[in-house]
């Protein structure tokens, strides 16, 4: 298991759709690498001020991130990304 450090968060990249909402079969040209990932821990926050800031994520959602963003890891031949707090933009509901 990976334990982050500071304001860091371990992510699991989910898998863009190949069909749309109506059915079509998108083909196979380059993608962006996906920007949504599931959130699998979660480090202690950063120190701002003297006060220990906590990171607002929870072990288990699904987030939006920017894409480019954070460094690739591969753990028990398992990929993660190991981001920023700050890089998170969303969580999806």
């Amino acid at each position: 298991m990976i334990k982050p450090l500071h304001d860091y968060v371990v992510l699991e990249k989910c898998k863009e759709e190949e069909k749309t909402q109506s059915g079509i079969i998108l083909t196979d040209k380059p993608k962006d690498q996906p920007s949504r990932g599931k959130v699998i821990s979660v480090g202690p926050g950063k120190v701002e001020d003297g006060k220990n800031v906590k990171i607002d994520l929870k072990k288990g959602q699904e987030v939006i991130y920017k894409k480019y963003s954070g460094t690739e890891i591969t753990d028990k031949n398992k990929e993660y990304l190991l981001i920023k707090a700050e890089d998170i933009l969303a969580i999806v509901e």
